[in-house]
């Protein structure tokens, strides 16, 4: 009975990269009952003594333990104990991943072929939504008909999240690896040019800059290090870039407005749209849009902007709180409800986390959570370093968690469904990825 489970939960688990494209619910469910499943897989066939020698399973359990023990001490108990104690089920995504569901080389390279064609799809969809695009209206519907609220920016088909361009830039390199792994694939640069310029092109189009930046240099960690394959690297750069070049030159978007203010606030930059009246003549007509603040911009007013406020108000939170924080899922409820934290938000309402995963466990966790969290990442590229297979797929792996735990940038919260789902998920297919031998 428990290896029709197994085999139940695996199939589940090859799913998760598209459950991820509807949304935070069925992936979290998921991996909530494939955790109940695991603990009881593990006690079942007497394999916890075995794994709780390997270091990362070790620091795995005591981060999350830290993240309990330091709720004792914060201001909104219940918030922290309660999501501390329920971050267990991420943090068992990579040791579950690793040790039960895809311990067979098959079974991985099946979860790489469907990230893969997941992440060519997501591809086209998102530029066939970006084609789709009227300067009154911006960006129009995706193949399955979500059109995105928020003008300027694409959905793909993610409904109304703001996430292609993050979803490719993750799981982009996993479709890589698969391609370098198939004898008939591993020699074709411009195959392999293709599809990673592609990730890069898309990631820049959806307006999410940080999954562009990050899979840009995730391309340079590998052109450095992956050997050859240097060639395929450098011309899906080149490719990239004109693909960028040609499209700010050529698509509407980024052409048939008029600067009318540029200001660093959230939405700080006031534009004017041109385009043809709707009454059957040639009048021109006109209307004034609000999109993102321009990065110099931002740079310039770094304190009063979003980013500023944010980062600033952590910091005077860590200060107060250097050892413990102040309880993890606690930065809004302190910002709400403490008057000196929530003065310091003066151009904005307070945020839900302090949109960087460093930052917010310094903030939420203090000094023990945030060391401890540096000794996981540690642990975890050792264990890949260290496993067993080939170098190329090693030296993807540490690529991938590069370009997830890159400390300058914005990112979402490790703590919440979506982005701590695919975070842990990822880094248990990285683990797998690192003791994988190509079979030909």
């Amino acid at each position: 009975m428990i290896l029709k489970f197994e085999k139940l939960f695996t199939y589940l688990f090859l799913l998760i990269p598209l459950f991820l494209v509807t949304g935070p619910a069925v992936p979290d469910i998921i991996i909530t009952f494939g955790s109940i499943f695991g603990i009881v897989y593990i006690i079942y066939l007497k394999e916890y003594k075995s794994l709780i020698k390997i270091n990362f399973n070790r620091i795995s359990f005591i981060f999350w333990f830290s993240l309990i023990f330091i709720s004792i001490f914060s201001y909104n108990r219940i918030n922290s104990f309660q999501d501390s104690f329920i971050f267990i089920r991420f943090l068992l995504i990579p040791i579950f991943c690793y040790f039960i569901f895809i311990k067979d080389f098959k079974i991985l390279q099946k979860f790489l072929i469907f990230i893969f064609t997941l992440v060519v799809l997501v591809c086209l969809d998102t530029f066939y939504q970006f084609l789709n695009y009227t300067s009154e209206n911006g960006f129009g519907s995706d193949l399955l008909g979500f059109q995105s609220n928020w003008y300027g920016r694409l959905t793909g088909p993610f409904g109304d999240e703001l996430i292609p361009g993050s979803y490719v830039s993750k799981f982009g390199l996993l479709g890589f690896a698969f391609l370098i792994s198939i004898k008939k694939y591993e020699k074709k640069i411009i195959l392999h040019s293709i599809y990673l310029s592609s990730i890069l092109y898309v990631s820049y189009i959806s307006g999410e800059r940080m999954a562009f930046a990050t899979f840009g240099l995730g391309l340079f960690f590998l052109f450095i290090f992956l050997d050859g394959f240097r060639k395929s690297i450098f011309l899906s750069i080149i490719f990239g870039f004109i693909l960028i070049f040609i499209t700010t030159y050529l698509h509407p978007f980024y052409n048939d407005y008029k600067l009318v203010e540029s200001t660093q606030y959230h939405q700080g930059q006031k534009i004017e749209k041109f385009f043809k009246c709707n009454d059957g003549t040639e009048e021109i007509c006109s209307k004034i849009i609000n999109v993102q603040p321009s990065f110099l911009k931002i740079i310039k007013n770094f304190d009063s902007s979003a980013y500023g406020e944010i980062y600033l108000l952590s910091y005077k939170m860590f200060l107060e709180n250097k050892i413990t924080g102040i309880g993890i899922s606690n930065f809004k409820y302190l910002c709400n409800f403490e008057e000196g934290y929530n003065k310091m938000m003066v151009n904005y309402k307070c945020a839900s986390h302090p949109h960087n995963i460093y930052i917010q466990w310094l903030v939420e966790g203090g000094l023990i959570v945030f060391i401890l969290f540096i000794f996981y990442l540690f642990f975890l590229i050792s264990f890949i370093i260290n496993n067993n297979g080939e170098k190329k797929y090693k030296i993807i792996s540490i690529a991938i968690i590069l370009l997830m735990f890159w400390p300058i940038m914005s990112t979402g919260s490790l703590i919440k469904n979506w982005y701590g789902v695919s975070t842990y998920f990822i880094i248990g297919l990285c683990m797998c990825l690192s003791k994988f031998k190509s079979n030909y």
